[in-house]
């Protein structure tokens, strides 16, 4: 099963140490996935405004090719001014509605308060509940308190929740094994 774990940034060091982590805990939890990173800021990226797919740089391309090709999915992201990243948001653009069906999604972010967790539940969320994810129920969210100052994570209740999504992701990903990608419904 090929596990896409994406970076959500362009920025900042912090969401991908929170990457590495569960990146860690998922090799550990199941041996057998073949994962590939995205860190969105190696990419080209170009604004998403409705053209054909086929007019957009080979980076754009190449970006929709991973989601496509993936079964399952790590998404991580840092909380900015109570949003997710604009280049997330734009890289979700320029998939079609069905790439991601009936895939496994995890969610880890990470911003600089507590209040800003309520953005996976209301922005993110309801972005791969329109891509008809399996989204599990236990994302992580961390804060600047849960780093050190080589942003490291040094906080163990962030492990152990890590930990936790790890194995929890990898039931889903167990679960979606079987389950046919194809449409159920003309829509």
């Amino acid at each position: 099963m090929k596990v896409l774990l994406v970076d959500g940034t362009i920025i900042g060091n912090k969401t991908g140490a929170v990457l590495d982590t569960v990146e860690t805990y998922v090799k550990e939890t199941n041996g057998n996935f073949e994962i590939e990173r995205m860190d969105l800021a190696t990419y080209d990226h170009q604004f998403v405004d409705g053209r054909p797919s086929d007019q957009y740089n080979d980076d754009m391309k190449k970006l929709v090719k991973k989601f496509e090709e993936a079964d399952a999915y790590i998404l991580a992201t840092p909380i900015f001014q109570g949003s997710i990243p604009g280049v997330l948001k734009n890289a979700f653009d320029m998939l079609h509605p069905h790439a991601m069906r009936y895939k496994p999604v995890s969610i880890v972010a990470n911003g600089g308060t507590y209040q800003h967790h309520l953005v996976v539940e209301n922005q993110l969320k309801p972005i791969l509940d329109y891509f008809r994810c399996l989204v599990t129920p236990n994302y992580v969210y961390t804060h600047s308190g849960h780093f050190d100052q080589d942003n490291r994570i040094i906080d163990e209740d962030v492990h152990n929740r890590l930990r936790e999504l790890a194995r929890v992701f990898a039931k889903y990903a167990d679960m979606s094994s079987d389950l046919s990608k194809d449409m159920l419904d003309a829509n």
